[in-house]
């Protein structure tokens, strides 16, 4: 009760930032805080496994499923790379971070990412591709593209993103 019923989606290729993002939004504003790899993991909610990428593939219908309930309670911050796998009714703004190529190469091989799972996830970003899945599955409207690259860049959208939502609590309460 009182809660807002706010629900908001990071999304953009690993390595932008938005679970760093996805948890300090969610204690600035209470915020219920979803990693959907997380979820996946926890509900073994996977279809099989992807030799190339060497990690399990996602079971898109089962994670919707899952998190029906979750998203019905409101004031949730839903954190994956993609997006267009969720209802547009689900979202009233979708976040998608973007990180300058050097450095998100620098932060995937950190991580332990090669070969083809690497550049992948670079091209990825370099052909804005997740941006562009989240502009064609969600009014262009509520899809807003936000820099990563530096702790500056965090704590300027977590100040934009906080003051957002309380606008939003305001204009919706």
């Amino acid at each position: 009760r009182g809660r807002p019923k706010l629900e908001c989606v990071f999304a953009g290729t690993p390595g932008v930032g938005k679970t760093t993002l996805g948890k300090e939004l969610s204690s600035r504003t209470g915020l219920t805080y979803v990693n959907v790899g997380d979820l996946a993991q926890e509900g073994q909610l996977y279809d099989g496994f992807d030799e190339d990428y060497q990690c399990p593939i996602l079971d898109e219908d089962r994670v919707v499923d899952e998190l029906e309930d979750k998203m019905e309670e409101g004031g949730v911050i839903v954190d994956y790379h993609g997006c267009d796998l969720f209802p547009e009714r689900w979202f009233h703004i979708v976040f998608v971070l973007r990180t300058d190529n050097t450095q998100l190469y620098n932060r995937l091989e950190a991580r332990g990412y090669t070969g083809k799972k690497l550049q992948d996830n670079v091209q990825c970003e370099i052909f804005q591709t997740i941006l562009e899945e989240a502009m064609e599955a969600y009014s262009e409207d509520i899809v807003h593209q936000l820099p990563s690259n530096s702790p500056e860049d965090l704590e300027r959208n977590l100040e934009q993103m906080s003051q957002w939502v309380e606008q939003w609590i305001k204009d919706h309460n």
